[in-house]
This record gives structure tokens, sequence and C-alpha cells, in this order.
């Protein structure tokens, strides 16, 4: 039975028995049987599990395959296993057997390896696998369940599914893989279905952003160099927290995807902070610069591109969370749109199976169609160069960011593009396959442009209150704020990156030890909340190769940091052993440092950052991912503490105030002041 309301289209299923099936959503214990000369490797295990993630380590360190990807599948174990051993103090004994399992799992991948014999590969079913991530060098794992009818000729479908909300623990990474891992010869047999699932971890507890998103994409990959895969037919979808992801990237990224299967997720900051949970944390009213940054970030900004990728969505009529989705529903209207929503009478916060069986069929009638990279008409709206591109049109420049940017345009049938509104861009550009008739205009603003054919991107530019073409975009270069050098401090450890301690005479001994302090609390958040060990390095020992390929994360004054000193007269500030100014007003620096990122005066495609990780801390990485958003912006006036040499992580407060914060312009010169 199918009834209409003013903002979606609601499909009613009747509650059934319980979820049963241990492919989504539900964390299960496998258990593997291990045999033949294993079994004095799980024996070893249990004795002497510090011993065994040695001997381990000391095993894969002799191994390397063609593939590293391999290496990683077996990796996976002994990462996982050294988590858990380092942040969980008291392990349960199903804790422990996991533990000693996945070591034993560990080196009968590897001997496995060894010989070249690598039986997972080809396993159907589920599968645990792995790959080394380039932000920071660790490895990551992620599940995959081939289908009975993969065979490796003809390119398959793939489904990512996002996971829900689950508290990271050391053991998360191990309790993780045991959803996927049956041994590598036979498990329980393979789905009937005629698509890949892939279940990243997404570094555990972000709802996907930050490195999180960085994993989803990343696993993608890794799925893709190791199966064969049509990038045209990849849907995403996930439940709970695995659905506000599925709205996070897919409305973001709306050319990558070719449904959304959101099943009761958020789509706010504020909101979603007030529904009536009793542990929940209320966001009020936030600082201004903390407000904008909400619009890189709030899903329900981006609804307008539910136009370019279709979302069906899902949830049951008695879940806590259902105002979520009617907040979305309102957004949909507001766009134009009608939100498809699939309510499942009577059903709380969980999966109700004919509702998702409905939810899937509608899916599978989006993915057997594919992708259409040329539509003839294109709505795209963005708040921030960070999510820039959809199909042919690559937006390089706004006027603001955070500040609402939309693209509306037609292709006619001459070939020529009319567009119909521009909203906060400066620049643009233009793609194949769209480019292939001769005589083609572009038509903008009262401007009509020509638009020859042309195998590579062309770009356009507001100069001087006039649209004009700027040629292809591999002979124009971008400055200022651009695609991938946007801010705010955050995005810098979304991608690769390397942490540089000044090993120099500071300008004052109390900001250096606040930037040890500083470099502590990052080393310590990364490792236990985004799973992987900080890249670190002394200022005088980054390489070319490191100039080339990270971000620099600079820790120190530019008396003790090399690096810094060669910034400074590039950054948009002044510091001097006295005075440290950004902005209005001037502070001693004695007592006061800078927090900041900018495009890097050493590299033109990369950011430097100043004396700052995350700008959000332990406090919020330990209570809900919805607090994971900006607090400082692009930069941060620090007023420093004394006794910072003396703190640590277990420490409740960090010895700094936030003075000012704020962004720069657009030309990464001149930091806007909130009004």
């Amino acid at each position: 039975m199918y009834c209409a309301s003013n903002y979606q289209s609601t499909f009613h299923a009747s509650k059934s028995q319980a979820w049963p099936s241990t492919r989504e959503f539900a964390e299960i214990s496998v258990y593997f049987l291990i045999f033949g000369s294993f079994l004095v490797a799980a024996s070893a295990a249990a004795a002497e599990p510090q011993e065994a993630v040695r001997q381990l380590e000391t095993r894969l360190a002799q191994l390397k395959p063609a593939n590293p990807d391999l290496l990683a599948d077996a990796e996976v174990f002994h990462k996982g296993a050294v988590w858990g051993l380092r942040y969980d103090q008291s392990l349960t004994t199903k804790d422990v057997e996991l533990l000693n399992k996945s070591l034993a799992r560990g080196l009968q991948r590897a001997e496995s390896i060894a010989t070249n014999v690598t039986p997972w590969t080809t396993k159907k079913g589920s599968v645990l696998r792995g790959y080394v991530s380039a932000v920071d060098g660790s490895t990551q794992p992620y599940g995959v369940i081939i289908p009975q009818s993969y065979d490796g000729t003809r390119p398959m479908r793939l489904d990512v599914v996002l996971h829900g909300s689950s508290k990271p623990v050391g053991m998360s990474e191990l309790r993780f893989g045991a959803r996927f891992d049956q041994g590598d010869d036979n498990g329980t047999p393979a789905p009937e279905v005629n698509y890949i699932e892939l279940h990243p971890l997404g570094r555990v507890e972000n709802c996907y952003r930050w490195a999180g998103e960085t994993d989803v994409f990343e696993a993608i990959e890794a799925v893709c160099r190791n199966y064969n895969i049509d990038r045209n037919r990849i849907v995403l979808r996930g439940m709970s927290m695995g659905a506000s992801g599925t709205w996070h990237l897919g409305l973001k990224h709306p050319d990558r995807f070719v449904a959304l299967g959101p099943y009761c997720g958020y789509v706010d900051t504020h909101r979603f902070s007030e529904t009536p949970i009793p542990s929940f944390i209320k966001v009020g009213p936030l600082p201004e610069h903390q407000e904008l940054g909400l619009h890189m970030l709030d899903s329900v900004d981006y609804a307008a591109n539910a136009g370019v990728v279709p979302a069906i969505a899902a949830i049951g009529d008695q879940d806590i969370f259902f105002q979520a989705h009617v907040i979305m529903g309102e957004a949909f209207a507001k766009e134009g749109l009608q939100m498809v929503n699939l309510i499942s009478p009577g059903t709380g916060h969980v999966i109700d199976p004919v509702t998702h069986a409905e939810q899937m069929r509608r899916i599978g009638e989006s993915a057997a169609k594919g992708l259409d990279h040329a539509p003839r008409k294109l709505r795209f709206v963005t708040w921030t160069l960070k999510y820039n591109r959809c199909h042919w049109v690559e937006l390089l420049g706004l006027k603001q960011h955070y500040a609402r940017a939309e693209f509306n345009a037609s292709v006619t049938d001459d070939g020529s593009i009319e567009i119909t509104k521009i909203k906060n861009i400066t620049k643009f550009a233009i793609h194949p396959p769209i480019l292939q008739t001769d005589g083609a205009k572009l038509r903008i603003a009262g401007n009509e442009l020509a638009l020859p054919k042309s195998d590579t991107a062309l770009v356009f530019a507001l100069q001087d209150g006039q649209w004009q073409s700027l040629g292809s975009q591999v002979s124009v270069g971008l400055s200022g704020k651009r695609p991938g050098l946007q801010g705010p401090i955050d995005d810098a450890f979304s991608a690769p990156f390397v942490c540089v301690r000044g090993t120099g005479k500071p300008w004052n001994p109390e900001i250096q030890a606040w930037a040890a302090a500083n470099l502590r609390r990052f080393e310590y958040e990364w490792a236990r909340y985004m799973r992987g060990d900080l890249p670190v390095k002394n200022d005088n020992e980054i390489t070319a190769s490191d100039l080339t390929d990270k971000h620099l994360i600079l820790f120190g004054d530019p008396g003790s940091n090399s690096w810094i000193a060669k910034a400074l007269p590039s950054l948009p500030l002044k510091w001097t052993p006295e005075s440290l100014s950004i902005g209005e007003g001037v502070f001693s620096s004695a007592d006061h440092a800078p927090a900041l990122i900018s495009a890097s005066p050493l590299n033109k495609d990369r950011y430097i950052v100043i004396n700052s990780g995350h700008t959000f801390h332990e406090k919020e990485f330990a209570a809900f991912n919805y607090l994971l958003f900006p607090r400082l912006g692009d930069w941060g006036v620090m007023k420093i503490e004394s006794s910072a040499d003396q703190w640590q992580p277990s420490a409740p407060d960090f010895p700094e105030k936030v003075i000012r914060a704020g962004y720069f312009d657009e030309a990464w010169q001149q930091p806007i002041l909130e009004k």
C-alpha cells in the first residue's frame, strides 16, 4: 500500500520477524577453524599474545608480494591485535579468544602469501581484506561479500554499505573483521545477488567525516583494484550512522553513485542534537565561524543534489530519529523535489526486512540504468570547493566559502550550454563528453562565449564583471582557495600529511612547551580515534618527497621549527619573538601563538598547518560523532597557559584558550573577522 504526503512517497510494510541477514548492520562473532601447523601458532598466541604479535610482525616484514594489497590482507590481523592490546586494558574471554585466533589467521595468510597461494582473493561469500591508507600509511580493514554469480569476466555492480555507530575501543578492528572472516576456504554459502557488497570500517566512529570519508573512497579503490567493478553502478547505502554517512557522501559526490539508500540517519547538527535522548549533548548557538563550518558537513544543505542522484530513504515510524527524515523531506520540497521515504509502521530504530526489500528493489531499478555522465540538464549545489564536481561541471572558485553556490545549466540540441543560474561562483570548468560539437556556444549572464570541441576541460572565469574563456584546463593555473586547498584546518588530515616537530632553539620556551603538548595530544587522539599511528618527523628529516606529496603540519615557532621560518614571510600573519598579529590586534608572543592552515608557500599543491591537529578533541571523539565539526575554521589565536610541559592525555583540560578564530579570504591573504 502506498500513500503520499507533502514531503514523501511512503511505502507501508507490515513489521515481521527480526532482520535475519548476518550480512548487514549486525555485528556478530565468527570463530575460525585453524588446522594443521597453525594450531601451534594459535597455542603460542594464547600463551603469549605480545610475543605472537612480534612473530607475526617479523613474518610480514619478510614478504614482498607483487600486489601490496595482499600484504595488507594479512596485516589487518596484526594491526587489529596491536590496537586491541594497546587500548583495551581489560579483555573479556571472548576478546582474548578473538585476539588469539586473529593472530593465527594473520600468520596463516602470511604463509599463504609466501607460497603464492592466496585463496581468499577468489573466495565467494564474506571476506576480510585490507589496504594501506595514503593518509597516514596505516593498514585499514574492509569487508566484502562476493556473490555466487561473480566470476570476474564482466563488471559487477558494487554496493557500498556503511555501518552504524560503534564506540571506538581497542578491539574495534578485530570485532569488525570477525563479521567477515570465515577462513580462506569454505564458509557460509555465497548470496545469490547481482552485486558485490563493500563494508568500509570508516576508521570506526566519525560519521564518515575527514579521514573516515577518505577511507570510504580508498576502500572503493581497493575493491576496484582486486575485483571487476562497474564504476557506473556503485550504490551507497547504510543504516543509522551509515545512513547519515550515505546522505553526507552521496549528496556531496552526486556523480559518484548511481543510487543512495539511507535507512534512518541524521542530516543536520543542531536539530539532531535536540533528539530527546538523555545522554545527547545539545549544540546550541555557536560562534559565527563554527556556524559557517556546519555548511561543510550538514547534508541537509545539499538536498538539491538529489536531483542528480536518486535517493530512496527508509525509516520506521516509531524511530526516535524520525524527525531527521522529516527535515530532509522539507529540504527536498524547498528544492522542488519529492523525497522518497519508505516508512515501516510500528518499527523503531531497526531494519524492517519488508521495507528494506522494497528499498533494495527501487535501488536496483536505478542501478540497472547506470550513471549518465552527460545529463542534458544539470543542477549542482555546494558550499565549499571540497565538494566541487558534478558530472561535466567542476567548480574552481567561489566568491565566498560556506555560502550557497549553485550552478544550473542545460545542453541544447546544437551542443550549446545555457547556464540559467550561477550563484557565488567565480570560476568553473566544463568537461567532456559534453564538448563534442563544433560551433557550440556557452551562454551565461548575458555573455555568449565560444564552446569549442575539445577532449580536455575548458575553464571560464568571472573577470571585471564579465565571464571570459581561459582555455584548456591543463594550461590554467589556480591560486587562492581552490579544490583540495580550501580549508578548514581539519581538512588537512583527510589526505597525506606529515607532522614536523622543531629541533631548533625556540623564541619562547613556553610556546615550545605548548606546541610539544599539542603534538602529543594529536598523536594520542589520532591513534586512538582515527586508528593509525600519527606520521611524525623532525624538521631536519623532511625529504623532497615529503614536500611534494604531503601536507606539512608544523609544530613550534620560527625559532624552533625551520620550516615555519621558511614559510613565515609568505603566510597571512605577522610573528616575531615579541609579537603576533592575525588581522586586527597585536598579542605578546611570550604567551600567544597561532594555529592556522594556508596554501603552502613551499608547494602550491599542498597545505601548510601550524600548531594544530584536529580542532575537535577527545571530549568530542568519545561522545557523539555529530560533534566532530570544525572549532577554529582556518585560523585561531591561542592564549597559552603555564605548565604545558606537564600536560598528558589523561589531563581534563588543555593549557590554552582561544582568543580569536575565523577564516581567511578566498585569496588566502586576509583574515575575515567576525561581525
